[in-house]
């Protein structure tokens, strides 16, 4: 049996009672407006639920990824892409604590705790999204600076972010593709970095999505994330951390649809009856339960490994693919047990529904997960 200690139940709680008190009576207008209040934000990191894995020297609460997994599923049981864009602000920060130097981490993470900055990573381009070693953003020494070109598309907070870890070709004659990329640190605001936005997203319409053009942006060399030609297993190395994160979001709104479920079945009546005293809605809504726990002890198995030192991307694969299909299937069913009413979104059920499918896409399609399960087991073929 998995045991919380008090002092993680006391976290769960306190997220839950934020995500209840601040989160839930403005998720749907921010939805619709396609954009982040920055007060949230703000208040999020005021009350230390950024970041949290942080050491507290580097302005983190000093915490692992089973709190950062207790936090980010609360607050998806309530909104997906609340959570979804409160966890994007620190995303990266696992790579500098991984492989940056101190200056760099000193300069960067206490602000992103702090709720003063906001990054993001650029690694996806218009053809290059799960093959990461195909990246054609290049990055050219010149003396002492690099000078970056090139096109990235789906970045998370392209628009809002401060600064974003880019992964670019540093060395195009390395013989192996994935000894070619290394990571580079690009505040916004420098000339050359341009961003659009893209709307009409399907889910997570909140957290900021766009295009990014890099034209010759120019960044200083201190500015290089670790050693050239390591980006790529960076990268590898950065997602079995972040991929728990994703997990976590999937468990959550898992469990917010199922507990739209509970509500609706209690109270909805047909045939003379609440539709809770049909033995088929019984069974569904137990098969909903048993799927939602089942995903929460592998998320919470797999983050709690990432902190004890072992990290399996296996495990992590597991817990990211099952917990993400998971809020697929038990949305789908909430919104089958709600009829008609499922399609509305004022019946909020939509929304998960909604929000659930892209978390089977980024940061590893279910796909790419199975392939990563399946060569741990088999070997590559």
């Amino acid at each position: 049996m998995f045991a919380l200690t008090p002092e993680q139940q006391d976290i769960r709680k306190a997220a839950r009672e934020f995500a209840e008190g601040e989160i839930r009576p403005i998720a749907r207008e921010l939805d619709e407006r396609e954009e982040l209040d920055p007060a949230i934000w703000k208040k999020a990191a005021e009350l230390g639920f950024l970041a949290v894995f942080v050491p507290e020297e580097y302005g983190g609460a000093g915490y692992g990824f089973l709190e950062e997994a207790l936090i980010i599923e609360e607050f998806a049981r309530v909104d997906t892409g609340v959570a979804q864009s409160l966890q994007a602000s620190y995303f990266g920060s696992q790579l500098l604590l991984l492989y940056g130097t101190e200056e760099q981490k000193k300069r960067y993470l206490p602000a992103v705790c702090r709720g003063e900055m906001r990054m993001g990573v650029a690694i996806t381009e218009p053809d290059a999204g799960s093959d990461v070693a195909s990246i054609s953003t290049r990055a050219e020494r010149r003396g002492d600076h690099y000078v970056i070109s090139g096109h990235e598309i789906f970045i998370t907070n392209a628009t809002v972010a401060d600064f974003l870890i880019v992964a670019c070709v540093t060395n195009p004659e390395a013989p192996k593709k994935h000894e070619r990329l290394s990571l580079i640190i690009v505040e916004t605001s420098c000339p050359g970095y341009e961003a659009t936005k893209l709307k009409g997203k399907l889910s997570i319409r909140c957290s900021d999505t766009g295009e990014v053009a890099l034209k010759e942006v120019v960044v200083p060399k201190e500015n290089l994330l670790g050693e050239e030609g390591k980006g790529f297993y960076y990268l590898m190395e950065f997602f079995n951390r972040t991929r728990a994160a994703v997990g976590a979001l999937g468990v959550g709104t898992a469990q917010g649809a199922l507990d739209k479920a509970i509500s609706h079945v209690r109270q909805r009546k047909q045939f003379g009856r609440p539709l809770a005293a049909f033995d088929s809605v019984q069974h569904k809504i137990a098969e909903m339960a048993t799927l939602v726990e089942a995903a929460r002890s592998l998320v919470w198995r797999a983050a709690s490994e990432i902190d004890r030192g072992n990290v399996d991307p296996a495990l992590i694969a597991i817990a990211k693919w099952y917990a993400c299909e998971v809020a697929v299937r038990v949305a789908d069913e909430a919104v089958q047990l709600h009829g008609g009413y499922g399609i509305l979104e004022e019946y909020d059920v939509a929304h998960y529904y909604r929000d659930a499918k892209v978390l089977e896409i980024f940061e590893g399609t279910k796909e790419i997960e199975k392939i990563l399960i399946a060569r741990r087991l088999l070997g590559r073929y």
